[in-house]
């Protein structure tokens, strides 16, 4: 008997093994970006010492010895690359536009500011109120400096080249204010509306300001250069002639 023409089929070709799902080859620079990227948005609804390296790998679509590649230091590391991307931003944000008057301005700042907060919710509270397990003197300096950028930009706004003691500590004293206002805004669930608490901060500054110029000609002149220009038929200068103990008019 002739043996069958019929062709053998061959054998099956091994399976090939399944990358992670989402996984790409991405240039070094665009990977570590991308890690803290990811991480910024864990800890954004997460605090800190609730993101685990794994969460930040699966998130990632990456594995843990990749993510330990590029931050040998573990989650120490990739938090403060993060937290300093994020005060990076933020300090971004603190550019004042050309058009308006001086309180137009500030209150832009402001918006600019309360939007980095409401998208940063979790993350921005567990960053200012201190006391995460991941919080080492390098972190608290990012913060710092993100706090004397805030001072030197609203100085710069001012018109300022060289405060004295006073005027600093009134804008660094401000600047807390907007600090506590954000967390109490956070923690409250956010219920007053963002445009009114931003007006309400201005304001507090401008009833600081006067408060301070009582004694601090320094003060005394910058509040009233903001008076002259505000301009005669703003709301706001009512409020500042009134601050200054002057008539409405």
């Amino acid at each position: 008997m002739e043996a069958s023409s019929a062709s053998v089929p061959s054998a099956p070709e091994p399976a090939a093994r399944p990358r992670r799902a989402g996984y790409r080859r991405l240039p070094v620079q665009q990977r570590r970006e991308q890690l803290i990227a990811v991480a910024l948005e864990l800890f954004a609804h997460r605090a800190p010492e609730e993101v685990g390296l794994d969460d930040v790998a699966q998130a990632a679509g990456a594995s843990r010895p990749l993510v330990y590649r590029y931050f040998a230091g573990g989650k120490q590391q990739l938090y403060e690359a993060a937290l300093r991307s994020a005060a990076e931003e933020l300090t971004g944000r603190f550019v004042v536009p050309l058009a308006g008057t001086p309180t137009q301005q500030l209150s832009a700042v402001l918006e600019s500011y309360f939007a980095f907060v409401a998208e940063h919710g979790t993350g921005y509270s567990a960053l200012l109120r201190g006391g995460s397990v991941v919080e080492t003197a390098r972190t608290s300096a990012i913060v710092d400096d993100v706090r004397r950028a805030a001072l030197k930009r609203t100085l710069r706004h001012l018109g300022v080249r060289q405060a004295g003691p006073r005027l600093t500590l009134l804008v660094r004293s401000w600047i807390a204010v907007v600090e506590g206002a954000s967390l109490s805004w956070l923690d409250e669930g956010r219920e007053v509306p963002v445009d009114e608490l931003r007006e309400w901060l201005v304001d507090q500054f401008v009833a600081m300001a006067a408060a301070t110029s009582l004694h601090d000609p320094q003060t005394a002149e910058v509040l009233a250069g903001l008076l002259a220009l505000e301009g005669a038929d703003s709301p706001r200068t009512a409020r500042l002639r009134a601050a200054l103990g002057g008539p409405a008019e």
